[in-house]
């Protein structure tokens, strides 16, 4: 194993920019009157820009110092150079699982540290592997198209070739969520347990559908409607969109923020579950590494990826009670994985449920994964 201690250390002069830009921000005229009516709001986006430069002189350094606290690690994955954070919850001598957490976009391993807490809190007896997915923050792109597929490829090969496991358990909220019921499909023999908040799709409707699963696909569709035009910018231009995010600060935490309110449970009040601090963290950590651009990569690839099989090994779902999730029928779910083991109908916490709601997520994977 080709293992690196890591450090968070943002360069001053990148800081010093970052500031710069900040504080030069331009913003746009509202397109309607209603607070977010089109969109992230031009007020307050300005109210965040000028929070952020500040933060950045007061408090960055500090943020840094802890997120340092953690156990850092990059890996070599055959050639990809993969980062990490590594944790351990549980009796000092007692066994314990390992459990993969794996992001979605546009998020990172920060989304996963409440819940690595809420397990150490608990005395939850898991061994924690929390990586940056491929082409995010820390983590470098593998060769070839970025598919689910290919990334599990990488995400299977770091937990068993490089850090030596035989069997572990994983869990994952939107990609991290495919590329987990990837593993579980390919790798049954590894995969202990899978763990999921949007619970999978199979690789084909086989008819007829149920009138649920037919009011469910039908409302999603309407829900896209007005969600999904970042998905077809990115899917399609992501090299015009990437060029605005890249260069303006603003632009990317508006992207960030845009489906942070969306998408969690926040009732239109974003910093409900996100507060300031943590928005600026993953702003500056996007920033500082540049990798806005590259975690649009599995959306440019989306067509490359193959049907998935099915899924047999144990599987437990807290269901998002986020638009577009909530209403999903677990007859869905049944069509993909034959062992549904727990079903959590939706009540709180939205797209980032490791963020928004860790004690309820954490008792729930905990209990799953001591009942398998």
């Amino acid at each position: 194993m080709t293992s690196t201690a890591f450090m968070i250390a943002v360069p001053d002069d990148t800081l010093d920019d970052l500031r710069m830009r900040l504080r030069n921000t331009r913003f746009t005229t509202p397109s309607r009157a209603e607070f977010w009516g089109a969109g992230v709001d031009p007020g307050y986006l300005a109210s965040l820009v000028a929070g952020w430069a500040d933060w950045l002189d007061s408090d960055w350094r500090s943020v840094e110092s802890r997120l340092n606290a953690l156990d850092h690690r990059l890996i070599d994955v055959d050639g990809t150079s993969i980062h990490i954070v590594r944790a351990t919850s549980g009796p000092v001598d007692g066994e314990r699982m390992p459990l993969l957490l794996m992001h979605g976009w546009p998020s990172s391993f920060v989304e996963m540290l409440a819940l690595v807490e809420e397990f150490q809190a608990a005395g939850a007896p898991f061994e924690i592997v929390v990586p940056s997915m491929p082409g995010f923050l820390f983590s470098e792109l593998p060769e070839g198209p970025l598919t689910r597929e290919a990334m599990a490829d990488v995400m299977h090969a770091l937990m068993t070739e490089e850090l030596g496991f035989e069997r572990y358990g994983v869990f994952g909220g939107d990609i991290g969520g495919t590329v987990a019921a990837w593993l579980a499909a390919k790798h049954p023999e590894s995969v202990t347990g899978l763990y999921m908040i949007h619970p999978p799709f199979p690789a084909e409707f086989e008819a007829p559908l149920t009138d649920a699963e037919h009011e469910f696909l039908e409302s999603e569709a309407e829900f896209d409607q007005s969600d999904g035009g970042y998905s077809a910018i990115m899917i399609t231009r992501p090299d015009t969109i990437g060029a605005a995010v890249a260069d303006s600060p603003a632009g990317l935490l508006a992207w960030i923020i845009d489906k942070y309110r969306d998408w969690s449970d926040c009732g239109g009040d974003l910093e409900t579950r996100f507060d300031r601090e943590t928005l600026f963290t993953i702003g500056t950590l996007y920033w500082a590494t540049e990798s806005i651009g590259t975690s649009f990569r599995q959306y440019v690839d989306y067509d490359a990826n193959r049907p998935r099989p099915d899924i047999t090994v144990p599987a437990g779902f807290t269901v998002s009670a986020e638009p577009g999730i909530r209403e999903m029928p677990r007859s869905i779910a049944d069509r993909s994985c034959s062992d549904i083991r727990v079903w959590h109908e939706p009540s709180v916490g939205g797209h980032f449920l490791a963020h928004e709601e860790p004690k309820l997520l954490g008792g729930h994977l905990t209990a799953f994964f001591a009942s398998i």
